[in-house]
């Protein structure tokens, strides 16, 4: 299946998620300066700010994935998500405190966790058989916005250093036209059933053995893949740079989003199974890398192939998911999936943290490198229940 012939709400849902991360993706390196030199806060209340974002994010993921697949829409949760995100992108710059980040920062991941599950489930409603392509493309095209986003902001810091409240107005323009993409996006149930009553566990307890499995396997290997903020930090200390540092994570978006839709394809073709455990290896190669990495090259090389194992692994998990439960159900399985999965990183990620500071700065490393070879070996050789 070729992108030309890719069904048109994909390429709607691909293009409303390409401008809405080049607009967060934009604040994602300046609002914890803006929030540390310009507002004097601390590293506490940022890490602290991260992580209820993470949790109101995670929860309402779950809870509007059931809700959609109960009501049977998908669209509407998708523009009013993506709506209250806009919003909330200029407020910092507006008002700029310390308050109007904290309601910018849980207002844009409530956007995030309200359409994130009817948009997965309603993508695969369109695949027709190919989902790992559609996933792909989508996959790419957000990421490929996550690569735009930091590289403007470093362009209008350079015209016009320090003023950050400008980059926060400014991200309201693609928020904008992401918001009025939506407007074009349609519902398509493909199931004709009635309501039904759905509840997380009601749905486990019904769910596919397989869908237990992946499930189990993602929600591990989310605790053990903890924020990528611990890459940038690590790539700062090698290279002795934040601009050099800022640079890797564009570099590693760029492979990302080149990389996410040809493994997407391949994925429907030699199964989502076998892509996604390829993906485990890069993480655990990667991750070893870095424990020894002395120089900015061998970092730019480490997040280069990091781009290939996210691409590995972010939108094939929904593909393969999506290939495992029926549509009426999606919204809920995604949700589901989601919802435990930034847990699962909240919690790994302060663990993380308690290894760098406590042990040394390459034990988080060594921990997830472990964990991710571990998964691979099991989801290759393990378990024939996840065969895809």
């Amino acid at each position: 299946m070729a992108v030309r012939n890719l069904p048109k709400q994909v390429v709607i849902l691909s293009l409303v998620s390409l401008f809405t991360d080049i607009a967060s993706e934009m604040l994602y390196p300046v609002t914890p300066i803006f929030m540390s030199t310009v507002l004097g806060a601390s590293m506490a209340v940022i890490g602290l700010l991260e992580g209820v974002a993470e949790v109101v994010s995670g929860f309402f993921k779950g809870y509007f994935g059931v809700l959609s697949d109960k009501v049977k829409k998908r669209a509407v949760f998708i523009s009013l998500g993506y709506g209250l995100s806009a919003l909330s992108k200029p407020l910092p710059g507006i008002f700029p405190s310390l308050a109007s980040i904290i309601t910018a920062r849980i207002s844009d991941r409530l956007g995030k966790g309200l359409r994130t599950a009817p948009r997965d489930a309603l993508l695969a409603s369109y695949a027709n058989g190919n989902s790992g392509a559609v996933f792909g493309f989508h996959r790419g095209m957000d990421t490929l916005g996550a690569a735009i986003g930091p590289a403007l902001a470093l362009l209008l810091l350079a015209f016009f250093p320090k003023n950050y409240t400008l980059i926060f107005l400014i991200a309201f323009v693609p928020s904008l036209i992401a918001v009025s993409f939506t407007f074009f996006v349609k519902d398509n149930f493909v199931s004709k059933e009635g309501k039904k009553k759905i509840a997380f566990r009601s749905f486990l307890k019904n769910s596919p053995k397989k869908y237990k499995l992946v499930l189990g396997l993602v929600v591990l290997f989310s605790f053990a893949n903890s924020s990528d903020v611990f890459l940038i930090l690590k790539s700062k200390a090698i290279s002795g740079s934040e601009t050099l540092a800022i640079v890797s994570y564009i570099f590693y978006n760029l492979v990302y989003a080149a990389s996410s839709y040809p493994l997407g394809r391949l994925s429907d073709k030699v199964g989502k199974k076998n892509i996604f455990t390829f993906g485990l290896i890069i993480f655990s190669v990667v991750y070893f890398g870095f424990t020894i990495a002395h120089h900015f090259v061998f970092a730019i090389i480490l997040f280069a192939l990091y781009g290939v194992y996210a691409a590995a692994t972010e939108g094939i998990t929904k593909a393969w998911v999506s290939d495992i439960v029926p549509d009426e159900q999606r919204g809920t399985a995604i949700g589901l999936l989601t919802m435990l999965s930034s847990f699962a990183i909240m919690f790994g990620s302060f663990f993380a943290g308690i290894l760098w500071d406590v042990v040394s700065p390459s034990a988080p490393f060594y921990f997830s490198g472990f964990i991710a070879l571990f998964l691979a070996t099991f989801t290759f050789v393990g378990n024939k229940s996840l065969k895809s």
